[in-house]
């Protein structure tokens, strides 16, 4: 069986996505925020900054992850994306929300009138245009692990931090970008800066929770996940369908990566089972979840002792 952690094509697909519109807009942002002053154009701009590093370092995650296994780490490297993804929603957390709160405040103890909201709105809606399109791109990608489940769910039970990261980045640039705009709006038409800075404040906490998240989804992968319920339930039907399979015991599983499965299981097989049977039925249960279940890299069946005729004792 393969030992590599490897990410799929799809997550690959959104990152880059991601990282190629967001340096289009940092670039248009900063401009937009230097001819007009705006605090929330500048912390859009930061948060686009941002957005493009957490999308190389998912890249780096992802290139770091597909490494075979070695001597020194015989499991492979996959849960180097889930390092990753923990330090992209670090940065977000301390870089773009902080960064957008501090720069907030600032504009709201020294205001300054806005020179020409006009561009504001135009980059703004160029900025929407782009968002629009990663985001796109990101949850055609991610609809298709989702299935049947709820977004929240499928966040919930995802195993790929790079695919749900970009789909929160995405989705928070764009309530970001909303945000920005009634903030220069607002500003603007009420002739108060105070709305400019206030929307800086907002976007900075919007980002914060996100990271929050985030952190919390990479954290639980990171310390040793399960697989979901339901694939823990199939491992369990494969073995049982063994005729001299009596009962199923632990069914212990762990991911070490988005797509590679840690299992151990143990299995009780009828009294007076040979051994040659037992490994035939061990090696019929491997095939099939090779078949079937191809994330599982790592199968380790563990069963009871065997009498001195070479069958399964009777433990009564």
């Amino acid at each position: 069986m393969s030992t590599s952690g490897q990410t799929g094509h799809e997550s690959t697909i959104a990152v880059v996505a991601a990282i190629v519109g967001n340096l289009a807009i940092a670039v248009v942002k900063f401009i937009a925020a230097a001819l007009t002053g705006s605090s929330a154009m500048i912390s859009e701009g930061i948060h686009s900054v941002v957005d493009t590093g957490n999308g190389g370092l998912l890249l780096l995650g992802i290139r770091k992850a597909g490494r075979p296994a070695d001597g020194s780490h015989p499991f492979g490297y996959g849960k180097e994306l889930y390092f990753w993804s923990l330090i992209v929603a670090i940065s977000i957390f301390g870089i773009g929300g902080g960064m957008s709160i501090y720069e907030g405040i600032l504009h709201i103890q020294h205001p300054s009138p806005l020179k020409d909201p006009l561009i504001n709105y135009i980059v703004l809606g160029v900025a929407m245009l782009f968002e629009a399109g990663s985001f796109t791109v990101a949850y055609r990608q991610f609809r298709k692990v989702k299935g049947s489940r709820s977004t929240i769910r499928a966040v919930h039970e995802g195993k790929d931090p790079s695919m749900f990261t970009v789909v929160f980045e995405d989705t928070a640039a764009l309530l970001g970008l909303i945000i920005a705009f009634f903030g220069v709006l607002l500003g603007h038409e009420l002739e108060n800066p105070y709305f400019d800075g206030g929307a800086s404040v907002l976007i900075g906490v919007l980002l914060c929770s996100v990271a929050v998240w985030l952190a919390a989804e990479s954290k639980a992968l990171l310390v040793g996940e399960s697989a979901d319920p339901e694939t823990v339930s199939a491992f369990r039907c494969v073995a049982l369908e063994e005729p001299d399979v009596q009962r199923v015991g632990d069914t212990l599983t762990m991911h070490l990566g988005p797509r590679d499965v840690l299992l151990n299981v143990g299995i009780e097989f009828a009294p007076g089972t040979t051994v040659e049977a037992a490994h035939a039925a061990i090696h019929r249960i491997e095939r099939r979840l090779a078949d079937d279940h191809p994330e599982v890299r790592r199968v380790f069946i563990e069963v009871e002792q065997f009498d001195e005729d070479g069958r399964v004792m009777d433990p009564s």
